[in-house]
């Protein structure tokens, strides 16, 4: 796993859940190493487009990715485009490595750990779309701080989005939706592109549902889809 800041307030709870099954377990031991991506030497960034065949025409970036089906689905219908991942939970690594190998996607590249570790690592500009869906929305007052979107990750979005690249955001928690949306809403380097309710009520086409959605859906809770765009410097 990617070191972790010690200075920084924990995002993540547990690394592990339910025990993974044996199909899962050889996919960490052997198809994990083939995607895993390292941490550069102190003072160095990555290089994203080194990280994919040469033709990648732009990088996307996925912060939290679950259990993988939005990042995998993006990756499937974007053969073009690299897709980077950022995950703690190995549990969720495991499910995107299931899609990976069931779909032959050789189009993404995985991060373990603190995604705030990762765009620290990336150059400015060198991200198209970025998405962050559903993190965990730490809805006691004293856990606020661990949530993802903070002024720093806000910041850091905004340096390693291109011009006009677009950030995703989604939340079925009411309170962290408003905590996002004036995180993002205060930061000068990016507009909100609402324009009507339905905008943010309903999901676009190219957004798949994902398992966790389709479980706060069932509850009764309403999701919430949020597309900013990266205002030119």
């Amino acid at each position: 796993m990617a070191d972790r800041d010690a200075n920084r307030p924990q995002l993540h709870g547990r690394r592990h859940g339910r025990r993974l099954r044996t199909g899962q377990r050889t996919l960490l031991a052997e198809l994990l190493p083939q995607l895993r991506i390292h941490s550069p030497e102190r003072g160095n960034h990555l290089d994203p487009p080194a990280l994919f065949r040469p033709g990648t025409r732009e990088v996307w970036l996925e912060i939290g990715f679950g259990a993988g089906e939005h990042l995998a689905w993006q990756a499937a219908h974007h053969p073009e485009v690299g897709l980077i991942g950022a995950e703690f939970f190995v549990n969720g690594i495991a499910g995107l490595l299931v899609q990976v190998a069931q779909h032959r996607l050789e189009n993404v590249r995985i991060y373990e750990g603190d995604g705030r570790a990762l765009l620290a690592l990336l150059p400015d500009r060198s991200i198209a779309r970025a998405f962050v869906l559903f993190p965990d929305p730490w809805p006691k007052t004293r856990h606020a701080k661990r949530r993802f979107i903070a002024p720093e990750s806000v910041r850091g979005l905004a340096r390693v989005l291109s011009d006009d690249g677009e950030l995703r955001l989604a939340s079925d928690e009411p309170a962290h939706l408003r905590w996002m949306l004036e995180h993002l809403t205060d930061s000068p380097d990016f507009a909100w592109q609402a324009r009507r309710p339905q905008d943010w009520r309903e999901r676009p086409p190219d957004w798949p549902p994902t398992r966790y959605e389709e479980k706060a859906l069932k509850a009764g809770r309403r999701a919430a889809y949020l597309s900013f765009r990266r205002r030119p410097r």
